[in-house]
């Protein structure tokens, strides 16, 4: 097939065209602009645009389809070409569904904890060497590229994000991917500007519960009251396997998880981590892996990428970098980190970047979310705010909506750096946790200075 790419820079966008081109599809693409790690890879694979824009000489009648990516507005001179010639046009997820049709569908699903228990799963299947198709949201050590379609394979492994699919088809990604087996992690409200309210947002994954096909299976977080109600409530004609945090516990900043054989030493941490790899059990068992094989492979699993991953070990310091920017994401990686390092001094720096984040109303759903935290600091950017059209933001409303004693807000990079440059780190863990990255904050320049 030939298929072209619009918005090919896109996380998910840019591993798909590559996962087709080795599939032997002949693949174009264009964007406005491409960021690392995306250009990179696009350059290595051969598919990086010549020229950054939307040029509608792209757009042809031999083309079999187009892929259009979220970033792209509806008003694309390159998707009205398209339209016009009457080609056949899919939103990621859409064209994610229409190669997997005759598939086993595995899709994860939750608010929080979806990329690690994707990972956890496709760790778990690339230790056994069980071939399987999938998409997942982050870097996984073992596999090449986040997406891999294949025509052979019978599952294929999909993170189902829940927000919109593109800029023409305002339903959420993981309504369309219909499965066959799902799991729901948590729920916990976000992306505001797409769902205004709670119980809004709540519906989407009622109906993702509803989408899985009949006589399918849902494995669910019962530790989650909105999850659980939502799994019993369903009258879908569907298995439903509920599963909690496993027991387990702390030997100095070792992770004991305690199981039938005995104690198995892990390399992740925190309580979410561990309700997570209770969720990833159940959907591996439920794809031929027994038990005993699973605690096998997820002994050596050392987490996702930037999800907790340790960047710095020096000394008496420790440094993570966490994706971590929702309220929910914000407590659980905290507070797993609190847990893990007790006798540590525990500083936490969070960047506000999302524009739920950057909402002032939705700022009071961050109450006592960086609790746990010796030292807390907040970072964000005016600027942003002014560009995503949203109502000012004020130190002081920050500071009121954390509830945190001793809480310090920065509005800018050089302010926020001058801070870190100046704190005591002896004894102590760092956990950086953002979308962004602090307005330019260079992490191998605070590696080499800690």
């Amino acid at each position: 097939m030939k298929i072209h790419f619009i918005s090919i820079g896109g996380s998910a966008m840019h591993s798909l065209a590559i996962a087709l081109k080795k599939k032997g599809h002949e693949i174009t693409g264009s964007d406005d602009a491409i960021f690392e790690p995306s250009r990179s890879k696009l350059e290595a694979n051969e598919l990086l645009p010549e020229s950054m824009g939307w040029f509608q000489e792209n757009i042809t009648s031999q083309l079999d389809a187009v892929i259009l990516g979220m970033h792209a507005k509806a008003d694309n001179p390159e998707l009205e070409k398209a339209k016009e010639l009457g080609l056949k046009i899919y939103s990621y997820p859409e064209f994610l569904y229409d190669q997997s049709k005759n598939k086993t569908r595995v899709v994860i699903g939750g608010s929080h904890g979806k990329t690690t228990i994707t990972s956890m799963i496709l760790h778990v299947m690339n230790y056994h060497e069980r071939e399987i198709d999938y998409m997942v949201g982050a870097t996984v050590q073992g596999l090449e590229n986040p997406v891999k379609l294949t025509d052979e394979n019978d599952f294929i492994l999909i993170e189902g994000d829940e927000y919109l699919s593109s800029a023409i088809d305002r339903r959420p990604k993981f309504h369309l991917y219909k499965p066959n087996i799902a799991l729901l992690s948590g729920i916990a409200w976000d992306h505001i500007n797409v769902f205004p309210t709670y119980e809004n947002y709540v519906e989407q994954f009622r109906i993702f519960i509803d989408s899985i096909v009949n006589g399918g299976i849902l494995v669910y977080n019962e530790e989650d009251p909105e999850v659980k109600r939502l799994a019993e409530e369903s009258q879908n004609p569907i298995r439903k396997h509920p599963y909690h945090t496993p027991d387990y516990h702390t030997e100095g900043n070792e992770t004991i998880l305690d199981v039938p054989e005995g104690e198995l030493p892990l390399e992740i941490f925190g309580r979410h981590n561990l309700n997570n790899l209770a969720g990833a059990k159940w959907i591996c068992q439920h794809m031929g892996i027994d038990e005993d094989d699973f605690f096998e492979a997820i002994a050596t699993f050392r987490g996702a990428s930037k999800r907790l991953e340790k960047i710095v070990e020096t000394g008496s310091t420790i440094v993570f970098k966490d994706f971590a920017h929702s309220p929910s994401k914000v407590a659980a990686s905290t507070a797993a980190v609190r847990e893990q390092y007790p006798e540590k001094k525990l500083v936490a720096c969070l960047e506000l970047h999302t524009y739920s984040s950057l909402n002032s109303e939705f700022l009071k759903e961050y109450k006592n979310s960086l609790e746990p935290a010796d030292e807390a600091l907040v970072f964000y950017s005016p600027d942003a705010v002014a560009i995503k059209k949203l109502d000012p933001v004020t130190i002081d409303q920050i500071k009121d909506a954390f509830n945190k004693n001793g809480l310090k807000v920065f509005t800018t990079s050089e302010g926020f750096k001058e801070e870190l440059n100046n704190l005591s780190l002896e004894d102590t863990v760092l956990l950086l946790m953002s979308s962004g990255n602090y307005g330019g904050l260079d992490l191998e320049e605070l590696k080499s200075v800690i």
